[in-house]
């Protein structure tokens, strides 16, 4: 994992090109390589906060624990 690539490695808590807070968007999220736990801003995707989970069960699990990381 890169520095600012994540909201726990440096990334900013807030998107410089649409201003929103990316941190109150943390939800689960699907991706092509599956579900994962992240968040979104109004650009898109902003950053991808865990593993990638084979289902929304799981991804939900860990979000609801708040037992995910990279």
């Amino acid at each position: 994992m890169m520095t600012g690539e994540t909201i726990q490695s440096g990334a900013a808590l807030v998107c410089d090109e649409c201003n929103v807070d990316a941190l109150s968007k943390l939800d689960v999220y699907c991706s092509g390589a599956g579900y994962y736990v992240g968040t979104y801003c109004e650009c898109g995707p902003y950053s991808r906060e865990s593993r990638y989970y084979p289902t929304h069960a799981e991804a939900e699990k860990a979000l609801d624990d708040w037992n995910f990381g990279r």
